[in-house]
């Protein structure tokens, strides 16, 4: 089970390949191991990006008002499941929000997240000293109990990591992939596969691109008269294999049709 090729870098086509046909490094023994260097990494980055260390639940609501955190709102990608504080930093919701179209592509199901900034007084006990939980940069993510998607998620967060966007460990009690989002390297990935984007809309006629979330008794023709597009264009644009879409779901929308 793999994702489309328009949903994943080559490059992660490939890891995954890689992991499916049991190479000699296999994806799951490569570098999700946790280990204090991990720990030291993530911290040290979230130091350096001067990011707010949020002791108590009054600090991560002042945050949220502050616009500095943000709340993570579930769609047909990802759920959250017990998730006392579903809140993260801009970029940490963009990489959900990306990771969970992709794994529901792969997988044929969403996403879970299973916990988001936690405040410093509100940390498990057996959470470690330098955790950036409470940050909001980190996020908890089920681990799939089927065997492919488990082996697509890790191989996904691995090649994410080797690009130096996140931290990602494999955790087991309770089992759980642990991944920290560094803000800036993975704002500016996003940055460069939008504009890459652009070029790519721009050649075939549709120069700017906007987003548009779902609502229910959406159509698409009625999203594309609304936006002074064309059916065909949105559909070019997200790859839809049809035109059934899902309340809750984020289209690329094109200025123009193509």
């Amino acid at each position: 089970m793999t994702a489309p090729s328009h949903l994943v870098p080559a490059v992660l086509l490939a890891a995954a390949a890689l992991c499916s046909l049991g190479a000699a490094r296999p994806c799951a023994a490569q570098s999700l191991r946790g280990s204090n260097a991990s720990i030291n990494r993530m911290y040290r980055h979230a130091r350096a990006e001067h990011l707010a260390f949020y002791e108590t639940p009054r600090g991560v609501r002042n945050a949220l008002a502050a616009g500095r955190l943000v709340s993570l709102e579930p769609d047909v990608n990802f759920t959250l499941h017990d998730v006392g504080y579903p809140y993260v930093r801009p970029t940490t919701r963009t990489f959900v929000e990306r990771l969970g179209a992709e794994y529901r592509a792969a997988c044929g199901e969403p996403l879970e997240v299973t916990s988001a900034v936690r405040p410093a007084t509100r940390q498990p006990p057996n959470s470690v000293g330098r955790s950036v939980h409470p940050t909001g940069m980190a996020v908890d993510l089920h681990k799939p109990t089927d065997a492919a998607c488990l082996r697509w998620l890790r191989g996904t967060l691995l090649e994410l990591e080797d690009s130096g966007l996140l931290e990602a460990t494999e955790e087991f009690a309770p089992p759980h992939l642990h991944v920290a989002v560094y803000p800036t390297p993975y704002r500016r990935y996003v940055l460069a596969r939008r504009q890459s984007a652009g070029v790519q809309l721009a050649s075939s006629g549709a120069a700017d691109v906007s987003t548009y979330r779902v609502k229910q008794g959406d159509t698409l023709s009625e999203i594309a008269r609304a936006h002074d597009t064309t059916v065909k264009a949105i559909t070019s644009v997200n790859h839809l294999e049809s035109p059934v879409i899902q309340p809750g779901q984020t289209l690329l929308i094109p200025s123009s049709g193509g």
